[in-house]
């Protein structure tokens, strides 16, 4: 039964990646949509756009190490 509820526990977490994984889609085609739009600030939004990948792949990994963390340890 635990061992059960674990596993349940552990894929629920991983469903935040897949969240993540769309997260990070949205942003880089903000990048594409907005370079395109003003190509003058190319650089400046792609600067943007690092820092919110950079975000955006901080929450996925919290998710897989609470993944991991569910399996491993409790």
């Amino acid at each position: 039964m635990l061992e059960g509820a674990k596993l349940i526990g552990a894929g629920a977490a991983t469903v935040a990646l897949a969240g993540a994984a769309v997260g990070i889609g949205n942003v880089f085609s903000s990048l594409i949509y907005s370079v395109a739009r003003n190509p003058s600030l190319a650089k400046q939004l792609f600067g943007y756009a690092i820092l919110g990948f950079a975000l955006t792949e901080a929450i996925a990994l919290f998710a897989l190490m609470m993944a991991f963390l569910i399996l491993f340890v409790f």
